[in-house]
């Protein structure tokens, strides 16, 4: 079947302001009416004014897609977003939410719900044409994405179920040994992002070797909040980034919205937890370049920083997420004798970003979500107790300078 034969995607709008009801009317036919679209053709089946009309709304039109307000009467948008994860949690959700430091918590709270992806309002809603222009960029790829992730999951179900993803390893089947001993950790994520962190940061361990830095595509205010959240469930530190900040284990830096982060070069050498090695000192180095791959923060950036600065001792890791920034800084650092990893398709709310890496043949594994705090754990403790045991050999096998003089005298 040819994609102009197959059905537009059918998506439910719930929204109490009646100038944003407009405006998603106005959005989905204008982009039925846009023939140069690369996007699947879309239609608004339906909007709710509040969340009893919503959840009425979700059982009559069986939506592909909900784009779902959290502030709205009789039930709000976290309310209904807990009753759909008990009747029907198969339903992509994309909550909308104001650009608001309350509407940055209340955002990561949904998330952790189960919310698929959010868009962020427009500020000026009565400036029609902004609103429309500022919910396209946003919305309409969103929904496309997370719509050909379900089919795609679908199809491949059975596959899984039987023989497994043909890009999927197991963490017990990750080679351990490295040439060289990982000295940073970089993550990069996009849709799906914060719910997968919450997932696997908090199974890293306070005494986790080497430091770790994030890039999550959002604004400003959400990184900051989603900052504190993971502070609160990990036992490493979790911080926002900031300028010249002191690269070193037990920190994870979250880059913040709206800036780019690289690694940069710091004055000698850092302690190590254990007193055993010291690594190359680094500092963040905060920019405001034009965004790459159309994301500032950019993954990219980041990969690239931690090939030239850490080299074979780097670790890049891809998570769930929409496009392809990531690839050519995976790249860089798989070229550099690091260490790329990717999340699997089957726990990726969108395998967008982990997909691309793991089809150019760059990821040494593709894992799922819950095996990938352990993968981090047995590759970088593998180069350590490497490293450790070359010293102690090499100590060993010295003679020591009292006995080779003993008997001479």
């Amino acid at each position: 079947m040819k994609a102009s034969d197959e059905r537009p995607l059918r998506i439910l709008a719930a929204d109490d302001s009646a100038v944003m009801r407009g405006v998603m009317g106005k959005l989905f036919r204008t982009h039925a009416e846009d023939r140069l679209s690369e996007l699947p053709r879309m239609e608004l089946c339906g909007v709710a004014q509040d969340g009893v009309d919503c959840l009425e709304a979700v059982k009559r039109l069986m939506p592909d897609v909900l784009v779902l307000d959290l502030e709205m009467p009789r039930l709000n948008g976290l309310e209904v977003l807990r009753r759909l994860q008990v009747e029907n949690p198969a339903l992509p959700v994309i909550m909308c939410s104001a650009h608001t430091e309350r509407g940055a918590r209340s955002t990561l709270e949904a998330l952790a719900c189960g919310a698929a992806d959010y868009v962020t309002k427009p500020a000026e809603q009565r400036d029609f044409a902004s609103a429309m222009l500022s919910l396209s960029q946003q919305l309409l790829p969103r929904i496309a994405a997370l719509a050909k992730g379900g089919k795609r999951k679908e199809k491949n179900a059975v596959a899984r179920s039987g023989l497994g993803s043909a890009f999927n390893v197991s963490s017990s089947a990750v080679p351990t040994k490295t040439s060289s001993p990982i000295e940073v950790v970089v993550i990069g994520l996009s849709t799906g992002g914060p719910s997968a962190l919450e997932q696997l940061l908090p199974r890293l361990p306070a005494d986790f070797p080497v430091p770790v830095l994030i890039v999550q595509h959002m604004p400003k205010l959400f990184t900051g909040a989603l900052a504190e959240r993971l502070d609160k469930s990990c036992a490493l530190r979790v911080k926002e980034a900031y300028e010249n900040a002191i690269i070193r284990p037990g920190t994870i830096w979250l880059a913040p919205g709206d800036a780019h982060m690289e690694v940069g070069p710091g004055n000698g050498l850092t302690d190590r937890h254990d007193g055993s090695l010291a690594g190359r000192s680094s500092r963040v180095r905060l920019h405001q370049r034009e965004p790459l791959n159309h994301c500032r923060p950019a993954v990219d950036y980041l990969f690239f920083s931690a090939a030239r600065m850490y080299g074979a001792s780097a670790l890049a890791l891809v998570m769930t997420g929409m496009g392809a920034d990531g690839l050519d800084g995976a790249r860089a650092v798989h070229e550099g004798g690091g260490v790329v990893l990717a999340q699997d398709e089957a726990s990726s709310a969108v395998w967008g970003m982990p997909g691309k890496v793991t089809e150019a043949g760059i990821a040494s594994a593709t894992l799922p979500l819950v095996e990938i705090a352990s993968a981090l754990k047995q590759r970088v403790n593998a180069g350590r107790l490497m490293k450790m045991d070359t010293a102690h050999h090499a100590a060993s096998t010295m003679v020591p300078r009292r006995e080779m003089t003993d008997g001479l005298f």
